[in-house]
């Protein structure tokens, strides 16, 4: 069996061969040198706490003699037995002619897609957006020329609004399937570091084609994907679900619903059809830029230059709201991600390399659902106002707004950015604007304390410099679709809300495992074809 070896700190510049020599010593002591073998690292992460202190910590992996690897020694060395990444399947015995049809095709939809199609069930999937070339296509020419295509864009279409990312799969869910995740995005062309990283990224630039790979595995396994096909709703007939689209009509089984958390005329379609769905917390805030080698600087200290791209994490509640940073692009851009015109929304994406002179992260601030009112949509069309609000104040170009931290601050837009210079949109078409004047004042009083109190936590995080830049309001779905323990609707159980427009995930990782969980309640019921 194999055994993981926890918990083992080294220098800062350690690398896996000491780590796998340290293994070894400790394995020597409890084992002949004939019932162990084939040591490797598992996951590496690098702890900065404490920039005079920075060490390295290694997970290492061991095959070793079952007979002699009772609970007592895996306990001397801090070591357990390693789950493989598998998923366990259950077959159902209802027939049916007709096959499950999927709605959306982002993480969720994706991974429910390709363990459905493994699995011999044959899905259909139906895409609002473009392919992968067409996607890259129209979002090229909104960055460039300001021509946004509401249908395909940053949001909508093939990986959905992950595959323009940092393509980060870290996650703070404990289940197997994340290894799942991992390993088959590894095995579709993603590089071998996420196999071992404990912060493990994909990249944007290696994204497209990971999801061409995974797309092409559900269609040799009998999937079909329909792009550019827009949902529009659905009604039961004697046999199954009859879902109509803008290309026509399929008939399916099981309806999963992975629209993802930007498909606004979707949640009014089904909630009219009487689906039961409920408002929810999420959160609103800027895009921050400041300078990586600052960064670096700070966290790294003297192996600043060894480390390669440091990271943060902020978050500080009072009460029942928080402001935090959140999908932290070390060496990126700030991305252009509206999906509906006349409005302005950003988002982060890095390359693999991370190679660029900023990072960025979100800063934002939790709104509850009694912030905006009592009715179903009331989140959703706060979010619109504050979208609207920043085309607006951005010149109505899709330019975005943007502000030094220092001006914010004091109430004043005085400054133009000098040293670090904003990357929405290319640099191009930004306006400089007083953000006080975008959110509301608890959400204003908020961003400050966080800027303040983030700067002192990483210096180089929150200079006066620094950019900020509206708005971030696509954090999270405002609006929960209601589903059962069985993952299905309590009004409908052929009809499964699904990830992170359905309120049940947050990030690439736990949007995907929420597809396969979502995929094994479908397979639970009926049999494959």
């Amino acid at each position: 069996m194999q055994i993981v070896l926890r918990d083992i700190r080294l220098s800062a510049d350690a690398s896996d061969k000491d780590a796998c020599a340290v293994a070894k010593k400790q394995l020597n002591m409890h084992f002949s040198a004939d019932s162990f073998s084939d040591i490797y690292v598992y996951r590496k992460s690098i702890d900065a706490r404490h920039v005079n202190n920075i060490t390295s910590v290694f997970s290492v992996c061991a095959y070793v003699d079952c007979e002699t690897a009772n609970e007592d020694i895996l306990k001397k060395l801090n070591a357990t037995v390693l789950e493989d990444g598998g998923i366990d399947v259950e077959y159902g015995e209802k027939i049916s002619e007709y096959r499950p049809l999927i709605v959306g095709f982002g993480p969720a939809g994706m991974f429910c897609a390709l363990v459905l199609a493994e699995n011999g069930y044959r899905p259909i999937v139906i895409e609002r957006g473009g392919n992968i070339s067409d996607r890259n296509r129209s979002v090229t020419a909104f960055r460039e020329n300001g021509v946004l295509d509401t249908e395909s864009n940053v949001q909508f279409g093939a990986g959905g609004a992950g595959t323009f990312s940092d393509g980060k799969l870290v996650t703070r869910i404990n289940d197997k399937k994340c290894r799942y995740v991992i390993e088959t995005y590894h095995k579709h062309g993603a590089p071998d570091s996420i196999l071992t990283s404990a912060k493990p990224h994909i990249g944007t630039d290696n994204l497209g084609r990971i999801v061409t790979s995974i797309e092409q595995t559900i269609i040799d396994n009998g999937g079909e994907i329909h792009y550019n096909t827009r949902f529009e709703g659905y009604s039961k007939t004697k046999d199954g679900i009859k879902v109509r689209t803008r290309k026509g009509e399929f008939v399916c089984s099981s309806l999963v619903l992975a629209t993802g958390h930007s498909a606004r005329d979707t949640y009014k379609n089904l909630a009219a059809q009487g689906l039961e769905m409920i408002p929810k917390a999420f959160s609103v805030g800027v895009r921050v830029e400041q300078l990586q080698e600052e960064i670096n600087r700070s966290i790294y200290g003297k192996y600043a230059s060894k480390l390669g791209n440091a990271e943060y994490n902020f978050s500080f509640r009072k009460g029942d709201r928080a402001v935090y940073t959140f999908c932290m692009c070390p060496g990126g851009q700030v991305v252009e991600a509206a999906s509906e015109e006349n409005t302005v929304v950003v988002n982060g994406m890095s390359n693999y390399l991370r190679d660029g002179k900023n990072s960025n992260a979100a800063l934002v601030v939790s709104v509850l659902p009694e912030d905006c009112g009592s009715g179903l949509f009331d989140g959703m069309n706060f979010q619109k106002h504050l979208e609207s609000k920043a085309f607006d104040m951005g010149g109505r170009n899709y330019g975005a707004p943007i502000q030094t931290v220092g001006d914010y601050l004091l109430g004043e837009s005085k400054n133009k950015p000098t040293r670090i210079i904003p990357t929405y949109m290319n640099g191009e078409r930004n306006r400089v604007c007083d953000l006080n004047a975008l959110f509301p004042e608890y959400v204003n009083s908020f961003l400050k304390e966080g800027l303040v109190r983030f700067e002192k936590k990483v210096k180089g995080y929150a200079p006066i410099d620094a950019v900020m830049t509206a708005v971030e309001t696509r954090t999270s779905s405002p609006i929960r679709i209601v589903r059962t323990d069985m993952m299905c609707s309590p009004t409908d159980e052929d009809i499964f809300p699904c990830g992170e427009g359905a309120g049940y995930a947050g990030g690439i990782t736990s949007a995907s495992v929420d597809g396969i969980r979502t995929a094994l309640s479908v397979m639970k019921k009926y049999r494959p074809f």
